[in-house]
């Protein structure tokens, strides 16, 4: 039976649905559907062995040598850190002794908490579990609503999927073939405005259910005055020189994004050796000479001679205050196990992500084989309203589909698809530079609410699995509604909405090219050209060619 050519795209999309129906892993499934497919197109003459050997240079070319990626293990070395160094736990109580003698004043530091530590972790899961067991015991001795304590819990969890550097950002824009710089600027916006939705509706909760989300008396707090305020700066001023380690010197132009999650790798070791109480008066003097040091160095590179003998020496002490924390880190036995466990959760998932980006690439190129991107493009240019119509389809389908797969998975299979069509659709709406960066945002956006679908949400599951057993799953599944609602609002004013995303781009430069005139004018002739000197003598183009060829006799010889 001979099978058409247009049939073998929708029926490959078809083999990859039944084989993850079955529980096998995605990455393995798509590797088994590309080379399937790849086999009956070469025995059906749709292209031939040769074909396939794209998919070695491919993964050697594209993957294993994408320095991009190398970002990937950096940035969950450092969240893995930081999610279980004690920094959450100082930054919520702190927070919530200085937010909670207003009402909601708990669900503003858990907002507060979420976007902060979402610029610095970048992992939901240990997100929502700890700022559950550490917030969720004090809102319910508050008598704070349950279905909104659990519903604000989870949704600050996954803030992290939005906020830069978040690792959904950076396999989009690998993805998209656009900068990471680009996407994370364009990310801000929405950030930004869902941190305000949020706030938003808990402050209209405190109007019309003030008893739901009651102040904490002022004689419950432990620390008043400047205590406080002590400790609130002590856990957001070291958080925010490392979002600037990490963020601000790849923004600037002075670090990649592999060479800024190094910095935010070795800034998680530090600030995990800063929380410990085993650090000592000694670990304190090495910080602040390292501090004092990098002041002083980036002081003389500014404004006095760069990479002068003092500016080399404030450097190479704060060198060796960065190494000394880190071997003081090593010498703690917890801080060793901690670094330990960081390094295992790194390596499963930098080896789950190669694996799905080798599944993808098999399944892909196939796909390309039989013309799949040509089926692809023709599917979704003919949907009515042009650009808008191709979005409002991409995001219902997106929406649904996260419910069954994972952020990578949609990143990788889903997303390579789309680009070329997204990029020839949405240039009328925002130009060709912005298109594919308002739709990586926009798609970042929606797969951020796969964790809050019930009652397939993971940031679900993870309260679910450290929430008290006196409150019931319904009560999960309904206060997680209400953000939900407010998610999918966020999806729907970026896309009507693309300033949102494109403010903080750079804008493109309006130049026609058709008005370009370059002036024409003789050039004089140099003087040292003999033909010009003397006329008489022919142009070198003019002289005979000589007959190079040896002599019979010569060549006899």
């Amino acid at each position: 039976m001979m099978i058409p050519l247009e049939w073998m795209p929708p029926l490959m999309f078809g083999g990859l649905v039944v084989f993850m129906l079955f529980g096998y892993p995605v990455a393995f499934s798509l590797m088994a559907v590309g080379l399937f497919f790849g086999f009956i197109s070469i025995e059906l003459d749709f292209f031939t062995l040769a074909f396939l050997q794209n998919i070695p240079l491919r993964m050697f070319g594209s993957i294993l040598a994408n320095d991009l990626l190398l970002a990937i293990p950096f940035f969950t070395f450092m969240g893995a850190i930081l999610e279980r160094c004690g920094l959450a736990e100082d930054m919520l109580d702190s927070m919530g002794q200085l937010f909670g003698t207003v009402k909601g004043g708990l669900g503003y530091s858990v907002i507060i908490v979420g976007f902060v530590l979402g610029a610095i972790t970048g992992t939901v899961a240990a997100q929502v579990i700890a700022m559950a067991l550490i917030s969720l015991p004090v809102m319910m001795r508050y008598k704070y609503d349950v279905r909104y304590a659990t519903g604000v819990l989870a949704a600050s969890g996954t803030i992290t999927q939005l906020v830069p550097p978040s690792l959904v950002l950076i396999v989009l824009a690998d993805q998209l073939g656009k900068s990471v710089g680009d996407m994370y600027l364009g990310a801000w916006g929405p950030s930004i405005l869902q941190i305000a939705l949020f706030a938003g509706y808990t402050y209209f909760l405190t109007l019309i259910r003030p008893n739901a989300l009651p102040a904490i008396p002022k004689t419950d707090l432990t620390l008043v005055g400047w205590p406080l305020w002590r400790k609130c700066l002590f856990g957001i001023i070291p958080s925010a020189v490392l979002i600037f380690l990490v963020l601000g010197t790849m923004m600037l132009g002075l670090a990649t994004p592999t060479e800024a999650g190094a910095m935010g790798a070795v800034g998680a070791v530090i600030l995990a050796v800063l929380h410990h109480k085993e650090l000592g008066n000694s670990g304190r003097i090495a910080f602040l000479t390292g501090v004092v040091a990098g002041g002083i160095a980036t002081i003389i590179g500014i404004f006095f001679v760069f990479k002068s003998l003092p500016f080399q020496i404030a450097l190479a002490v704060l060198y060796i205050a960065v190494v000394w924390l880190c071997v003081r880190a090593i010498a703690i036995p917890d801080l060793r196990q901690l670094i330990v466990q960081a390094y295992q959760t790194t390596m499963r998932i930098t080896a789950m992500v190669t694996f799905i980006l080798i599944g993808s690439t098999c399944f892909s190129i196939v796909f390309q084989g039989v013309d799949g991107n040509i089926w692809i493009e023709h599917l979704l240019s003919s949907l009515p309203g042009g650009g808008w119509g191709f979005l409002a389809f991409i995001n219902v389908f997106v929406f649904f589909l996260a419910f069954f797969l994972d952020f990578f998975e949609i990143a990788f299979i889903i997303v390579p698809m789309l680009a070329p069509v997204a990029q020839k659709l949405l240039t009328p709406i925002v130009g060709p530079e912005a298109a594919l960066i308002w739709f990586g945002v926009i798609l970042c956006v929606n797969m951020q609410t796969s964790f809050m679908h019930p009652p397939f949400g993971f940031a679900l599951f993870y309260l679910r699995s450290v929430a008290p057993k006196s409150i019931k799953t319904t009560d999960i599944y309904m206060g997680a509604i209400p953000f939900l609602v407010l998610q999918l609002v966020l999806v729907a004013l970026v896309i009507a909405v693309p300033e949102t995303v494109t403010w903080a781009l750079d804008a493109p430069l309006d130049v026609d090219i058709d008005s370009i005139e370059i002036p024409s004018g003789e050039q004089p002739t140099p003087a040292t050209d003999p033909a010009a000197s003397n006329p008489s003598e022919p142009a070198q183009d003019d002289v005979p060619e000589m007959d190079l060829e040896p002599e019979p006799e010569e060549e006899a010889k």
